[in-house]
């Protein structure tokens, strides 16, 4: 069972690293932050880098709870994606990703906090490919959430620079002419395979 230490060490590494960055955030300074010994951080711990992993890891999860219940709330569409993104994105402490901004950290790929954060991609991937499915598109779903994730990580990047919640309608059109566009191809086939059918 997690003990109120370990927590409290991941809420103010999260909140550390979201803010400021992995590398520029010592354990010192966590220890500072959450009131936690140094002997109690190694018990729960045993390096700085399974701490990151832990604060990921529980990120991923939050992150991705998050993510289904607006998009549910807000109609369960798959263009809803990116109206919850609008939300994260007029927040005042809005940093970015913070997978991504991990990757780029920790460019090696093959280290734990990198393939975390990829997995975390992944899974964000695979949640959008079922919101497609659910919507009738079950031939092209995973082709159209590789775009759609594409689009959501172009749209995040772009609002850390722009600090609007701008990019995020941006790429909803895209995504909207997207869908249009795979609905018109797919009914032109269909029409074309049963006219050949015919004859």
């Amino acid at each position: 069972m997690p003990t109120r230490a370990r927590e409290r060490l991941l809420d103010a590494a999260e909140d550390l690293f979201y803010a400021e960055g992995i590398r520029a955030v010592g354990v010192e300074r966590i220890l500072s932050v959450s009131g936690v010994g140094r002997a109690s951080f190694y018990r729960h711990f045993p390096s700085k880098d399974d701490l990151v992993v832990a604060v990921l890891r529980r990120r991923d999860e939050r992150w991705r709870a998050w993510l289904a219940e607006r998009v549910e709330a807000l109609g369960g569409h798959p263009l809803d994606v990116f109206d919850a993104l609008a939300e994260r994105f007029a927040r005042a402490d809005f940093r970015g990703c913070a997978f991504i901004n991990t990757m780029i950290e920790t460019a090696d790929p093959d280290s734990a906090a990198h393939r975390v954060a990829a997995e975390h991609k992944e899974r964000v991937r695979a949640y959008v490919s079922g919101l497609i499915e659910r919507d009738g598109r079950r031939a092209d779903a995973a082709e159209l959430a590789h775009l759609f994730v594409l689009l959501v990580d172009g749209a995040i990047v772009t609002a850390v620079r722009e600090r609007s919640t701008h990019p995020a309608q941006r790429a909803r059109a895209a995504a909207a002419a997207l869908l249009t566009t795979a609905r018109t191809t797919a009914g032109t086939t269909a029409g074309a395979e049963t006219s050949g059918s015919a004859t």
